[in-house]
C-alpha cells in the first residue's frame, strides 16, 4: 500500500476560489482541480491507494465547516484519510482537540504561517499537550513559506524545542523537516525521535543529498507525502524510487510507516 502522508483539497464550492488564489499568493500552479475528486484522480494516476488530506484553519471559526466537510468525505471516500485543523486562537482549541480523538479522527494540521504562530510558542503548549494526551497527531509545516517572508517561524531549532519538551506528541515534521532549511534540519532534527515526510524537498535538491538525508533518520519514522495539488503525485512517487532505497525502507516509507501511524 501507498500512503501519500501530506495532501490538500477542499470542498467543490470553495475549490473554485482557493486554487486560483493560492496559486496567485505562491506564485505556483496546481496539478489538480483541488477538490476530493480532483485528488481520487491524481492517485489513481499515480497509483497511490491512500491520501491524508490536511485542513488548514485560518481562523477559528473554521474547525466546524472543516469537520462537518471532514465528517462527509469520510464517509464517502475511504481512501481519504481526513485531518481536522485547529487554530491557535481558537477559545475552545482544548475541547476541538478532544472532540477530534472522540469523533475517530487521527490528527491534525497545524501551519505556523496562515495560522500566525511561532512552532515553539509557550501559548501552544496547552494545545501540544492535550493532543499527545489523546493520541493524535500533529502535522506541522516546517521551514519556510514559499507565499510568506522568510521569517523563523517554524525553523529546525524551534521545532526540536517542541519535540524536546513533550516527547510523548507524535510530531510530523513536513518538508523533510524544513523547506529551504535543510541544513538546519540535517543538524538539530534528523535523527530524532520525530516523524519527517518529503513533500516539495526531492526536486529542489540534489537527489544525493535527500538521500542521504533520508537514509539518516529512524527508518520507521519516514513518510512519503507530495503536497498534492502543489507538486504532481505521479513525479514524486518516481523521484522517491530512483532514489535508489533499500526495498524494505522503500516500503516502510512509502506506506508502512503510515498505515501504523493511522492505525
Amino acid at each position: 500500500m501507498i500512503i501519500d502522508f501530506h495532501t490538500h483539497a477542499f470542498e467543490d464550492s470553495l475549490a473554485a476560489k482557493a486554487i486560483p488564489f493560492l496559486e496567485n499568493e505562491g506564485n505556483i500552479k496546481a496539478f489538480t482541480d483541488g477538490r476530493a475528486a480532483g485528488l481520487l484522480a491524481s492517485m489513481d494516476r499515480a497509483g497511490i491507494d491512500r491520501s491524508v488530506v490536511c485542513p488548514i484553519a485560518t481562523k477559528p471559526s473554521h474547525f466546524d465547516g472543516i469537520r462537518r466537510w471532514a465528517r462527509e468525505v469520510r464517509a464517502t471516500q475511504p481512501r481519504l484519510e481526513m485531518l481536522l485543523s485547529i487554530h491557535p486562537d481558537d477559545p475552545d482549541a482544548l475541547a476541538h482537540a478532544d472532540e477530534t480523538a472522540n469523533e475517530g479522527f487521527k490528527g491534525v494540521k497545524l501551519h505556523p504561517y496562515y495560522q500566525r504562530f511561532t512552532i515553539d510558542d509557550e501559548r501552544m503548549f496547552p494545545l501540544y499537550e492535550r493532543l499527545a494526551a489523546r493520541g493524535l497527531f500533529a502535522v506541522f509545516h516546517t521551514g519556510f513559506d514559499m507565499a510568506y517572508p522568510f521569517d523563523r517561524v517554524a525553523d529546525p531549532v524551534r521545532v526540536r524545542r517542541v519535540i524536546d519538551t513533550f516527547p510523548a506528541l507524535k510530531f510530523v515534521a513536513t518538508h523533510l523537516g524544513g523547506w529551504r532549511d535543510w541544513e538546519e534540519s540535517r543538524k538539530y532534527l534528523i535523527g530524532q525521535p520525530l516523524y519527517v515526510e518529503t513533500s516539495f524537498c526531492l526536486h529542489e535538491m540534489p537527489a544525493a543529498e535527500a538521500r542521504a538525508m533520508i537514509l539518516a533518520h529512524p527508518a520507521d519514522r519516514i513518510l512519503f507525502g507530495t503536497d498534492s495539488p502543489w507538486s504532481d503525485q505521479a513525479a514524486e512517487l518516481a523521484r522517491w524510487r530512483a532514489l535508489g532505497l533499500p526495498e524494505d525502507f522503500l516500503a516502510a516509507a512509502l506506506g508502512g510507516n503510515a498505515a501504523r501511524l493511522l492505525g
